[in-house]
Parts: C-alpha cells; structure tokens; sequence
C-alpha cells in the first residue's frame, strides 16, 4: 500500500512561512490564520507535508482499507491562494458558506485570496462544524 505523502513533520511552522511565503500580506494572513485557528481549535500549528499548516489530527480509514492520519484543521499558504482544509460536508456547513465571502470551493477545501476577502467570524463556524463532525466520525487527538 502507498505511503501517505501529507505527514506530521518536525518543521517550524513560522520557519516555513518565511522562507516559503513571498508576499507581505500573504505571511501577515499566515500569522493571523495561525492564531484564530490556534484558538479555536486549541491545537497549536505543526507542519504536515512540505506545505500545509495544520491543527490537531484525526485517524481516518476508508472501506478500502486505506487510512492514515491527517490534521483536524489546516491551510496552506499557496502562491496564487489559500487552501483552507476547514470543511466538512454538514448541512449547516453548507449553510455557512453563503455568508463566508469571496471564495471558490473545491471539493472540501476552500480557496481564499486573501483574508480580508472572508468573515472570520463565519471561518470560525465552519471551523467549530469540522471539528464536531470529525469528533463524531472519525479517532481525533482531542480525545487522547
């Protein structure tokens, strides 16, 4: 079986941010992100992959038979955008997302230009509805 290629690594998140991130704004938004969701979540930020800033884990296993660990909460602080990891398919996520502002959507991941383009207060439903969700549907951390 394949190995999964998002892991938990030991890389400083903030170390990561300024060497990978090249816009000002785009490293004042990391930071921003690192601390609302830092205090939402009430995980502090480590590095899964090269790219991707996340919070807490959960243990998925698909009927395949695949599984792995990935973060509760994440994002990444891409050239052309943010990828926010915050999403799961919930009626009231799906709710949420007519107030959020100006964003695409992936399949569950949410692409952002920038933070002042979204309602912070409507990331952080959305943040509260993934955690409960993973909670109730998958192992997480928060319960260790």
């Amino acid at each position: 079986m394949a190995k999964n290629k998002t892991t938990e690594t030991e890389v400083d998140v903030s170390a990561f941010i300024e060497e990978f991130v090249d816009n000002d704004q785009k490293k004042i938004d990391s930071y921003r992100l690192i601390e609302l969701i830092s205090n939402w979540s009430g995980f502090e930020p480590r590095m899964w992959g090269p790219t991707i800033i996340g919070f807490g884990k959960y243990h998925y296993k698909y009927a395949s038979g695949h599984e792995g660990d990935a973060p509760m909460l994440g994002f990444s602080p891409r050239k052309a955008q943010f990828s926010l990891y915050v999403y799961s398919s919930t009626e009231k996520s799906k709710q949420l997302l007519k107030d959020l502002g100006k964003f695409k959507m992936g399949k569950a991941c949410i692409y952002i230009k920038r933070l002042s383009d979204i309602d912070t207060q409507v990331l952080k439903e959305l943040c509260f509805e993934s955690i409960a969700y993973l909670n109730e549907h998958h192992e997480c951390s928060c319960r260790n």
